[in-house]
């Protein structure tokens, strides 16, 4: 049995997860999985009424592995302007279970969703691993004299030898086990030299155990060129918290939008992992029944290969490929379905095929 902890969260989650949900109870009941998914309530509206986030006893629990993954739908409301309850759940959960991991995989879906031109499935196929626990997203530095014309505000970028090494390694790691050639570190070095100073030592240091990949460097400003220009030079991209944010939306965008974009938080070590697609609470197109479900789709397949069921994460990857190929998706991807009518094809598929 594995426990599964589902936070719908805010905006368009309570409309996405409970789809994902739905194809995680078909896959578990078909092919015998065990998946016990819990809701949990937090988000904005619980914290308007109770004041609540995330409670201890749900950090030590999930900490005393309790737990086996938690499903997040998105936090982040506009009732809640300065989003104290969006950080004490999504980075409170990144900080505290120490999920240094940021895994978010860009692959395109079918020919039709990429706006590049003449480019193919084969050529839009990469991971991107972004450090996801320090950088310039640690909240160090601060504001002085503010609301003055002679207001300062620093931003402090937070980079340690550990931090660095570790997200280092885990790209590699990947790469080595996946069959993957190449991986590209990119830094701003050239500007930013005392961060790019330690990022660079890492990566010749770590890169000479693994003589079998092709190790390649680019600034951050060209690394987004080249995703635009000839994705299929990459297989796997290694960078930054703030880098690997503007990276790997970049690569949503070049495999259909961030509709269909996923994303695994993970501790390698502890094996503890947090699932969320990237779109966001989209607060927008809340109650519309426009979100695009697919990144949901694609989340808990990235979960299902985290829990040990690689089968079954492909079964969901092929549903959702299929809804694709068939033009039954939502209107960001040309489609004009609404997001139950994408699901309930997806969640079909999956009751023929699994």
């Amino acid at each position: 049995m594995a426990r599964i902890a589902v936070i719908a969260g805010d905006g368009v989650g309570p409309e996405v997860i409970p789809q994902g949900v739905r194809a995680l109870e078909v896959l578990s009941a078909r092919r015998g999985l065990g998946l016990v998914l819990e809701p949990w309530p937090y988000g904005a509206d619980h914290f308007l009424a109770t004041g609540e986030t995330l409670p201890e006893a749900r950090f030590e629990a999930l900490l005393r592995g309790e737990y086996a993954a938690v499903l997040l739908g998105a936090v982040g409301d506009p009732r809640l302007p300065d989003h104290r309850h969006a950080r004490d759940i999504l980075l409170g959960l990144r900080t505290r279970l120490d999920l240094y991991v940021n895994l978010r995989p860009v692959r395109l879906l079918d020919d039709r969703l990429t706006p590049l031109k003449g480019k193919t499935r084969r050529e839009v196929d990469l991971v991107v691993f972004r450090e996801n626990t320090e950088g310039l997203y640690t909240g160090a530095g601060g504001r002085v004299r503010p609301g003055t014309p002679e207001e300062v505000a620093l931003e402090q970028d937070v980079n340690t030898a550990r931090g660095v090494t570790r997200i280092l390694r885990a790209a590699l790691d990947f790469a080595h086990a996946h069959g993957k050639r190449r991986v590209c570190m990119s830094d701003k070095s050239n500007a930013m030299t005392h961060a790019g100073a330690l990022w660079q030592r890492l990566w010749r240091e770590l890169g000479e155990g693994y003589p079998e990949l092709e190790r390649r460097h680019l600034y951050v400003d060209a690394l987004c060129l080249e995703l635009v220009r000839a994705p299929e030079q990459f297989d796997v991209v290694v960078t930054s918290n703030l880098f690997g944010d503007v990276a790997s939306d970049v690569g949503a965008a070049i495999a259909g939008g961030m509709g269909v974009a996923a994303s695994a938080n993970l501790n390698p070590e502890s094996g503890l992992g947090l699932f969320e697609p990237v779109h966001g609470s989209a607060p927008g197109l809340a109650g519309k029944d426009l979100a695009n479900p697919c990144a949901t789709f694609l989340t808990c397949a990235l979960l299902l290969e985290h829990l040990g069921h690689p089968a079954e994460a492909r079964l969901l990857e092929a549903a959702v490929e299929r809804a694709a190929r068939e033009g039954r998706l939502t209107p960001d991807c040309g489609g004009a379905l609404g997001t139950r009518a994408v699901a309930d094809f997806v969640v079909e598929e999956l009751a023929r095929t699994a």
